[in-house]
C-alpha cells in the first residue's frame, strides 16, 4: 500500500471442535516505536489505525467465516520499502483481532509493506542521485516542530553523507508529513563540531 491509500484482503475465520459466539473481528496497523523517557530510550509496539469489521455471530463447529475488508491507510504512515528494498529498522504490520465470548482472544499479525508516495520517492530519490547514502530508518513518539501532524509519531529516514559533504555533515534525517493536500519535508543535517564544539 501506499499513504492515504487504502489495504484490501480478507480475514478467514475457521472453527474448532464447538460452537463460538464471535463478538467482533478487528483489524489495525501497527509499528516499532522509540520512546525517549528521561535518560533512556526503549522500543514499543504501537497501534495507530483502527477498524472494527464485524459485529458479533455464532461460530458453528468447524465452520468458517470470510470477512473482506477495505482498510484506509493514514497520510502520515511511516513507508517500509523503496525501489523494492526493505528499509532497515522499519517494522509495520496488520493486527488482526478476533474477540471470543467467554474465551480467550485470538489475534495474528502479518506483515505490511508501505511504499512512498512519488512526491516522497522523487525527494528520496534526488538524495541517492546526489550521493547521500540510506544508513537507517526508525520512528519516534513526539511531534515534528511547526508541522501538522496527527499521528502521535514520526518517521526519521537517515542517510550517511554524500563524499563531498562527509567533512561537514555526519548525516541527514528526512521526515515526511503528508495529508490529502501535500506532503511537508523536514530535513535535519547532523553537522560535525570542530575541537570540543559539538
Amino acid at each position: 500500500c501506499r499513504p492515504g491509500g487504502y489495504l484490501e484482503g480478507q480475514v478467514h475465520v475457521v472453527g474448532g471442535d464447538h460452537a463460538v459466539d464471535i463478538e467482533y473481528v478487528a483489524v489495525g496497523l501497527v509499528t516499532r516505536v522509540e520512546v525517549e523517557s528521561g535518560d533512556s530510550e526503549y522500543d514499543t509496539t504501537q497501534e495507530f489505525h483502527r477498524q472494527r469489521l464485524t459485529g458479533s455471530f455464532r461460530l458453528n463447529p468447524g465452520g468458517r467465516h470470510d470477512v473482506p475488508f477495505r482498510f484506509d491507510v493514514p497520510w502520515e504512515t511511516p513507508i517500509t520499502e523503496l525501489y523494492g528494498q526493505h528499509l532497515h529498522g522499519m517494522t509495520m504490520g496488520l493486527r488482526t483481532e478476533l474477540e471470543v465470548a467467554r474465551a480467550v482472544d485470538k489475534s495474528d499479525l502479518d506483515a505490511v509493506v508501505v511504499h512512498p508516495l512519488p512526491a516522497q520517492e522523487r525527494i528520496l530519490d534526488a538524495l541517492l542521485r546526489l550521493g547521500f547514502r540510506f544508513s537507517r530508518a526508525d520512528v519516534e513518539r513526539g511531534r515534528v516542530y511547526g508541522a501538522q501532524q496527527q499521528l502521535p509519531f514520526y518517521q526519521e529516514i537517515e542517510f550517511y553523507p554524500a563524499p563531498h559533504y562527509a567533512g561537514r555533515i555526519n548525516e541527514v534525517e528526512v521526515t515526511f508529513v503528508a495529508d490529502p493536500s501535500g506532503v511537508e519535508v523536514i530535513l535535519e543535517f547532523d553537522k560535525r563540531g570542530g575541537f570540543l564544539a559539538p
